[in-house]
């Protein structure tokens, strides 16, 4: 190779590595069928657009406000889900876990005086054990997971909550405060808003280092100062407005926390490489010594502790325990949020934001829904039509990316 050409091709990696080449790689990585959470972002927009045309207190901040009340406990199981969607697995059992977990704390902590915070880690177990057992059943006997799950815990709810059917908890406690009134001061509203931007160039910096000593490519600074600074402005701009009516809640606060703590387990550690590994092809994972079955049973253990969370958030919102807690739409909606965030129904594709993505997305459309005085069998179609988009354009991006592999 001339030194002409040498510097051509320097000149090329130079400019791929600018905004330039970092679109153009957008554009392939869309045409070859990874559409990542795009088009979750893109009816998001279409979303507020319709519901603020027809009703402009969709986008009043207190509005907003609640919605994000409104959209942590469900959030939480659904970021459970994305855990064993990830593996080609499904949980059936998730409502009816929150809905236990519900129940346990009515019953521990109002019943027989346990301390609050005893009652609650008592819950979380509970939920583990019950995806322990899941995940046994999955691996010793190759059981289904849709049917080993699909039985649910219902009835073990019904009968610790009794005769009464529902156990009120006391509305001065701090869980009833955390799910209902609890909002975050600005100062750690908007210092949270920027630590995303800052990790990102942080650990960009880090990665492009490493990248280049090893002389591999690596985007730009360009494109890594683009990608935190619109992702910084974005969150100061939404923190902004919402602060032009309560604020920022404690409990999105705390489930924001819990997606940022998955999103990390999964990129950064041995455990989420396998996570992806086996979800991809678990033979294969098998082979390059991969322990399937223990991958397994910790999806399954995570995606029930988390049932057991978002049950605790449930029950902290509506301040009871109920038989109707984790029935109607709960498994409907975290299944949906898991898979319209960007999470694959088949498995190997997925990250912990699409749980975040996709319960606002859910939960906007109740919310507006609710605003234009629809009843909620419109909700479960609406929802249930956004589900199955949702799926169609992974099954088709799923085919594009494999033709577009054998090419």
């Amino acid at each position: 190779m001339t030194d002409a050409q040498l510097d051509r091709a320097d000149s090329r990696v130079r400019h791929d590595e600018g905004l330039s080449g970092a679109l153009r790689a957008f554009i392939d990585r869309v045409r070859s069928g990874d559409l990542g959470m795009l088009p979750v972002l893109i009816g998001l927009a279409l979303i507020t657009l319709v519901f603020s045309t027809l009703n402009p207190v969709f986008l009043a901040p207190n509005n907003l406000v609640n919605l994000l009340f409104d959209a942590a406990a469900i959030g939480l199981i659904s970021l459970g889900v994305v855990c064993v969607l990830l593996l080609g697995e499904i949980d059936l059992s998730i409502g009816s876990m929150s809905g236990l977990s519900s129940a346990l704390v009515g019953v521990l902590w109002v019943n027989s005086g346990l301390p609050m915070m005893v009652a609650i880690v008592g819950a979380v177990l509970a939920g583990a054990a019950v995806g322990a057992v899941y995940g046994v059943l999955r691996n010793k006997f190759e059981m289904p997971s849709f049917v080993a799950t699909l039985a649910g815990l219902l009835g073990l709810q019904l009968y610790l909550l009794g005769s009464t059917g529902s156990i009120n908890l006391p509305y001065t406690s701090p869980l009833v405060k955390f799910g209902q009134i609890l909002i975050m001061p600005a100062w750690l509203s908007y210092l949270a808003a920027i630590l995303p931007g800052a990790f990102m160039l942080y650990s960009g910096l880090k990665t492009m280092q490493r990248r280049r000593a090893a002389n591999l490519f690596s985007p730009g600074l360009s494109v890594l100062l683009v990608k935190a600074g619109v992702i910084t402005v974005a969150l100061l701009a939404c923190v902004a407005y919402l602060e032009q009516g309560r604020g920022v809640p404690y409990m999105f606060g705390v489930f924001t926390l819990f997606v940022v703590a998955l999103d990390y387990a999964l990129r950064r550690t041995h455990w989420g490489r396998s996570m992806f590994a086996v979800g991809g092809n678990a033979e294969a994972a098998r082979r390059s010594g991969i322990s399937v079955k223990k991958i397994r049973l910790s999806a399954f253990m995570l995606c029930s502790s988390l049932a057991a969370l978002g049950g605790v958030f449930a029950a902290s919102r509506l301040a009871s325990a109920s038989q109707q807690a984790g029935t109607g739409d709960v498994n409907l909606n975290a299944i949906a949020a898991a898979v319209i965030g960007g999470t694959s129904l088949f498995g190997g594709r997925g990250s912990a934001w699409s749980a975040l993505l996709g319960i606002i997305v859910i939960q906007a459309i109740s919310n507006g829904l609710t605003l234009l005085n629809l009843s909620s069998s419109l909700r479960y179609m609406i929802t249930g039509a956004v589900l199955a988009i949702a799926v169609i354009v992974d099954s088709l991006a799923r085919r594009s990316r494999a033709s577009h592999g054998r090419a």
